[in-house]
């Protein structure tokens, strides 16, 4: 499998994503024992629910302190508890300090992340290797809902373990009911997407309809995925919410959240559209303009 290169939003330049577990990723996704393990273990519910109640025990706060050495993380953005953070997760789905994360013009990215943008859900068909259509019946469980948005835009934006995972609200609107479909909990790396859009349409995803009155109704939905013990969603059901309003959080696991949105509603920023033509994610913050 190949590395993993982006594009820093900031500087223009190619850099390599060190993956937190990486090499188990290409074992599971690469050679036929692992794919046998990921199909009969770690897609499995149980896996991650395991993985979810160690990181929310006492002892897995000792893991915090050479995680964030490793990747070099500057904690100066982010709400420390004197006491320190009680546990992994806690630590993991820490509040940010409001002024590090100002709010756009425009549709706004709604986490911190690497993103993807594509013009048309047909286009996305050139960026996966197996070139696979994605299907939007599949992800939404809805036939009448994946036609209103047949035809329209879409991004992703992929939470890597090491970024901040709190979600949030890309425009101004009032936000409807949150809706649940059932799944299973495949990783969302890259490592693992580049071979099937497909696990996006089978891992469990929640999702909500904001209406807003510039850009139409944005689908907002949240997917889980290995080791992402739980999504809660803490914002209130059919209320108006502010641009870049809390919507809610990520516990442990890389995670992505998709953006869907109707034909001819919005414009992607132009460099998020030709790094994704050329292959490759760019980094973004919540708050950062991804559309107008």
């Amino acid at each position: 499998m190949d590395k993993i290169v982006y594009i820093d939003r900031a500087t223009g330049e190619h850099k390599e994503e060190l993956v937190p577990g990486g090499g188990f990723l290409k074992f599971l996704y690469g050679s036929t024992v692992g794919k046998l393990s990921l199909n009969t273990l770690v897609k499995r519910k149980l896996f991650s629910i395991m993985g979810g109640a160690y990181m929310n025990s006492k002892a897995s706060a000792k893991k915090i302190a050479p995680f964030i050495a490793k990747h070099s993380m500057d904690m100066s953005d982010y709400i420390v508890p004197e006491e320190g953070f009680s546990c992994f997760n806690d630590f993991f789905y820490r509040k940010i300090d409001a002024s590090k994360r100002p709010i756009g013009e425009g549709v706004v990215s709604p986490a911190d992340g690497k993103i993807l943008v594509f013009d048309t859900i047909a286009a996305s068909k050139e960026f996966f290797i197996k070139g696979s259509l994605f299907n939007l019946t599949s992800f939404l469980a809805d036939e009448k809902l994946a036609k209103k948005y047949e035809g329209g835009a879409m991004c992703i934006v992929r939470l890597a373990p090491v970024d901040y995972h709190r979600f949030h609200f890309p425009a101004e609107g009032k936000a409807g009911k949150m809706v649940r479909i059932k799944g299973d909990y495949y990783s969302v790396s890259p490592l693992a997407l580049r071979k099937s859009l497909e696990i996006f349409c089978q891992n469990k995803r929640e999702y909500c309809i904001q209406e807003t009155k510039d850009y139409g109704d944005i689908l907002i939905c949240d997917v889980g995925a290995t080791l992402t013990g739980s999504i809660i969603q803490t914002y209130t059901e059919e209320a108006h919410q502010p641009k870049g309003g809390d919507r809610g959080f990520f516990a442990f696991g890389g995670s992505t959240t998709v953006l869907l949105f109707e034909q001819g509603k919005i414009k992607f920023s132009k460099d998020l559209i030709t790094n994704t033509q050329a292959g490759l994610e760019t980094t973004i913050k919540m708050g950062e303009t991804i559309a107008q």
